[in-house]
């Protein structure tokens, strides 16, 4: 049994030597761009402090990552048994190296998965691991990392500078005091960190703890919020002080894209009626729609570009969210529709150029029917990058195939990582870059582009289009 692994120098790449020839050098040519990162969940915690430290291999790899946890748990382990943290506070096992070793023990289950090529990834190129992942070798690779972890190398502002990242976004719920930004950017660190503004934690009213969301808006904002009308001046505020802290985005999760004229009566009365516990599920969808509105507006008044997630069924095994809470791995996706659901909103806001907004599915069956006429027709609308199951090299392929046609490449956003993993970004980007090339490499085989346009367009799937999208000067 081989004991050493490495990385195909023409992963991902077709086959075809013609083509894989092509993808190669279109991918060298953008491989070691700076990572625009607009879109993820990263901790801002691990850059406020220059010591600051990802803890035990375990804490950094396995407890927080749902993808991680997820595989474990679809064949019979325990969350427990990997240290996932109870809501109630019960017992789950403590000895990192004990969960380490279930993990290497099953890392099998990942080959063939993005989560499997990631990790193998970072292990090698982050923490130069030479030895294949097993159940034999678990624990002197876990010795190997902690043994790097503890070294000023692999400190997280550390490797954010060895990652190349220019600028790293993350995603605050609206009342966040934004602390920790407020720390780097007093630091005299130089790596760049901004929030994104959130909302759905009080815009969503089935959203868990909603009634306690809306207190903690109330706290940030200083007054009672006992309106609808009060809610929308509160975000408004807050929106505000994300700009002044370097926000650029907001970002919303809604279950369906449905929106609805933002009408004063209706809304006050069915925040009303969430401030009583008489909320129904109608009510919460229509409010979501009517906010949605808000927020587009809004977006046009500051320009924040705005991100719409649709489709995914959130905690849909209920046992698993009572007993560990939300996030971890039951987030399913629905069929989605967006013609008919977003057309109140592009037909107020939808032809104003100022409003960027970048539309995400799990519903892949909506990328050539709806989103890529959507955004090839709207100058408000975008396409956001294949997103969570979506993100690996079959999707993006799908992706490509399906969206490029109709929508055109620039009326596409480039990638983001949407990842609570940091040591994963740069794998994560670098599967991007070689599907790109090799979709590109692609067209200039069956002479559909030449070598120049080639260049081009590998340059803005890999940088340009999030930089213009996302990072655009004040």
């Amino acid at each position: 049994m081989t004991k050493t692994w490495h990385l195909p120098e023409d992963r991902y790449f077709d086959p075809n030597p013609t083509q894989q020839a092509v993808a190669r050098e279109l991918y060298a040519s953008v491989a070691d761009l700076p990572l625009i990162c607009p879109h993820g969940h990263v901790n801002p915690q691990l850059f406020a402090e220059e010591e600051a430290s990802f803890g035990t291999p375990t804490d950094l790899l396995i407890i927080p990552d749902h993808y991680v946890f997820r595989m474990l748990y679809s064949q019979g382990i325990p969350m427990e048994d990997v240290g996932v943290p109870r809501r109630d506070g019960g017992p789950v096992e403590g000895n990192h190296r004990e969960i380490w070793q279930i993990f290497a023990e099953n890392f099998h289950l990942f080959r063939g998965t993005p989560s499997g090529a990631w990790l193998k990834q970072e292990l090698i190129e982050v923490f130069g691991i030479e030895q294949k992942l097993n159940g034999e070798t678990a624990q002197a690779i876990y010795d190997e990392i902690a043994e790097k972890l503890d070294q000023p190398a692999f400190k997280p502002r550390t490797l954010f500078e060895r990652f190349n990242i220019e600028v790293l976004c993350t995603t605050d719920a609206a009342s966040d005091t934004l602390s920790f930004h407020k720390t780097i950017q007093a630091s005299d660190w130089s790596g760049r960190v901004i929030p994104t503004f959130r909302p759905d934690a009080v815009v969503n009213l089935d959203a868990p703890g909603w009634l306690d969301n809306l207190h903690e808006l109330e706290v940030a904002v200083g007054k009672e919020i006992t309106s609808a009308d009060a809610l929308v001046e509160a975000l408004a505020e807050r929106r505000s002080y994300f700009k002044s802290m370097g926000a650029h985005a907001t970002d919303h999760a809604a279950l369906t894209a449905y929106t609805e004229p933002y009408s004063s009566e209706e809304a006050n009365s069915i925040f009303e009626r969430a401030l009583n516990g008489e909320s129904t599920v109608i009510d919460a969808r229509r409010f979501t729609g009517m906010m949605l509105m808000e927020m587009a507006r809004m977006s046009i008044e500051d320009g924040l570009v705005m991100q719409l997630h649709v489709g995914s069924y959130r905690n849909h095994n209920q046992p698993v969210f009572d007993r560990f809470g939300a996030d971890k791995g039951s987030d399913i996706p629905i069929a989605s529709e967006f013609t008919r659901n977003l057309r109140s909103l592009l037909a107020a806001y939808g032809n104003d150029s100022r409003l960027t907004l970048i539309l995400f599915t799990l519903d892949e069956d909506t990328y050539a029917r709806e989103l890529a006429p959507l955004a090839g027709h709207y100058p408000s609308v975008k396409i956001g990058p294949p997103w969570w199951f979506h993100d690996s090299p079959n999707g993006m392929e799908r992706y490509f195939e399906r969206v490029m046609e109709t929508a055109g490449l620039h009326n596409t956003v480039g990638f983001n990582d949407d990842t609570r993993a940091f040591p994963s970004i740069p794998a994560r980007h670098d599967v991007w870059r070689r599907a790109s090339a090799n979709w590109i490499a692609g067209l200039v085989a069956r002479g559909v582009v030449d070598d120049e346009n080639a260049y081009e367009m590998v340059l803005e799937l890999a940088y340009r289009l999030a930089k213009r999208t996302y990072d655009r000067e004040e």
